[in-house]
C-alpha cells in the first residue's frame, strides 16, 4: 500500500465510529458514538475536519439530505465506502500482526 493509504490513529477512530453506527451518519452521531464507546475527549469540529480528510481519500462518501420540516439545517451523512472499509481491514490485520508476541503483563526491564 502507499503511504497515503494508510489510517492516522484518529481516522481510524472515526472510520471506526462510522462503520460501527452502520446506516448513513452525520458528524455529531459519529462524535458520540465515539465518545460512548471510547470514553475518549474529542472535539466535534476534530470530526468533521477528519471525516472530510477520510472524504478525499475516497474512504468515505456523504450525501446532504433537504433540512426538515422543523426547520433545521440540512445534514451531511456519511457512509463508509468500500476503500474505507478495506483500509480498515488492512488497519486490523496491521495491528493483530504486531501485537501477536508482545507481552503486556511483562515487566519492562530497568534502564
Amino acid at each position: 500500500m502507499a503511504r497515503g493509504d494508510y489510517l492516522g490513529e484518529f481516522e481510524l477512530v472515526v472510520l471506526l465510529g462510522l462503520a460501527r453506527l452502520e446506516e448513513e451518519a452525520y458528524g455529531v452521531s459519529v462524535y458520540e458514538e465515539i465518545e460512548r464507546v471510547t470514553g475518549r475527549d474529542v472535539t466535534i469540529p476534530a470530526v468533521y475536519v477528519t471525516l472530510s480528510r477520510l472524504e478525499k481519500k475516497g474512504f468515505v462518501a456523504s450525501r446532504v439530505a433537504d433540512a426538515d420540516d422543523t426547520g433545521g439545517r440540512a445534514r451531511k451523512y456519511y457512509r463508509p465506502t468500500g476503500q474505507g472499509l478495506s483500509s480498515l481491514e488492512l488497519s486490523r490485520s496491521m495491528l493483530n500482526r504486531l501485537f501477536r508476541g508482545v507481552r503486556l503483563d511483562a515487566t519492562p526491564n530497568e534502564l
